[in-house]
């Protein structure tokens, strides 16, 4: 596995790992017919979005990492509900 895919699915550095997975076996599922699977992008989409307004938020106020990690990312969504 390239250096690159396993960046991906390591949960430190991609928050959406769980989104990812389930498009894509929706799409395995469904004979990769992309109507079936609006749903799960839809969600990968916010996913993503929403981490990446935190990274922009924790930029702005100066807070290394920028991505929190798997854990910190697990007690924030704990805390706020599942936002996506």
């Amino acid at each position: 596995m390239s250096r690159h895919a396993q960046q991906l699915r390591d949960h430190d550095i991609n928050p959406c790992v769980a989104e990812t997975d389930a498009s894509t076996k929706c799409m395995d599922d469904n004979n990769y017919n992309k109507d079936m699977c609006t749903a799960y992008f839809l969600k990968y989409k916010s996913c993503r979005k929403f981490w990446h307004d935190i990274m922009k938020q924790r930029r702005r106020n100066g807070v290394k990492p920028e991505m929190p990690s798997a854990e910190e990312r697990k007690k924030m969504l704990e805390s706020m509900g599942k936002p996506y």
